[in-house]
């Protein structure tokens, strides 16, 4: 497969954040364009309830179950995971913080289309998902009850959200959120070895105390796969430059964001499950983005080629 500089990389990469809006010559405008554009209302926001307030009975007991998986996954679903990871590793404070993906700002938007399978989605699917890509594992099935607590932990955690609607703080704050430089490989090191190796180690594989994850590993064998969305390059800056460093958020410039998530997600890591022998086949079929880095040549190593280091 044809290598793609590192510098190209990050012209490419920029290139796809910035889409300039077309203007419409002013002749063709409709006459209702004249008046006065409104303005977007800004999302609505919401504050999630207190763990004190699950209830009592078999339906709290469901929700606090599904709190449990939720923060230590490899011991309450361990038949279903590859890896170390919690879900709370990437979805932070048991998924109730605001711009960490919380749980409260995806159960009321499914179900939903979702393009990475071409199809119509419910919420337990997309948590069969997580298992697969993130934890490197299996899928639960919707009926077992991993994916039952998971569910009622995630409604109990929306109760009082409109369904349907974005809410403030849901997903990544990816809007508008661009580079100014293409991204750049050493950069990226110099952030992690100042702001990340720290709690995640110089050699990338995170921190244990009895055998159960600190803080988490971003590459190697036993972080997340190519089929992840956190190996996606936009994904990754925006949840860093959003939490990280941990406690921290908001610190890091867009730029560094930037720059130590394409450092994070130019090393190896598990194959993506979805692959069927040929790493230029599988970036065509499911990573054909500049916002992925699979299939292309970093440092003289094609990605998702080779065994996890």
């Amino acid at each position: 497969m044809k290598s793609l500089p590192i510098a190209l990389l990050g012209a490419l990469m920029l290139a796809a954040c910035s889409h300039p809006a077309t203007e419409t010559p002013a002749a063709a405008k409709p006459a209702a364009a004249a008046s006065a554009p409104t303005k977007n209302k800004a999302p609505p926001g919401f504050t999630p309830p207190a763990e004190a307030d699950i209830p009592a009975g078999p339906l709290g007991d469901e929700i606090r179950l599904g709190r449990a998986i939720f923060t230590d996954t490899p011991t309450q679903a361990h038949d279903y995971v590859g890896n170390g990871l919690s879900c709370s590793n990437c979805h932070l404070d048991a998924g109730r913080l605001a711009n960490s993906a919380p749980l409260w700002g995806a159960w009321g938007m499914y179900p939903q289309y979702r393009k990475k399978n071409g199809r119509v989605n419910s919420f337990g699917e997309r948590l069969q998902g997580c298992f697969r890509f993130s934890m490197n594992g299996k899928a639960p099935p919707l009926d077992s009850d991993v994916i039952v607590a998971l569910e009622s932990y995630a409604w109990w955690m929306s109760k009082g959200a409109p369904n349907g609607v974005k809410l403030a703080g849901a997903g990544y704050p990816k809007q508008g959120f661009k580079p100014p430089q293409p991204t750049d490989y050493a950069r990226g090191a110099a952030v992690y070895a100042k702001d990340c190796a720290l709690c995640h180690g110089d050699d990338g594989q995170g921190q244990q105390v009895n055998g159960r994850n600190v803080f988490p590993p971003l590459w190697g064998p036993q972080s997340f796969n190519w089929g992840a969305g956190m190996h996606e390059l936009d994904n990754a800056a925006a949840f860093i430059k959003a939490n990280m460093p941990l406690s921290r958020g908001g610190t890091l410039s867009d730029q560094d964001a930037w720059d130590v998530a394409m450092y994070m997600d130019a090393h190896e890591r598990p194959q993506d499950p979805r692959y069927a022998g040929d790493v230029a086949a599988t970036r065509a079929k499911y990573h054909d983005t500049p916002m992925s880095l699979y299939g292309t040549t970093v440092n003289g190593h094609l990605l998702g080629s080779g065994a996890a280091k």
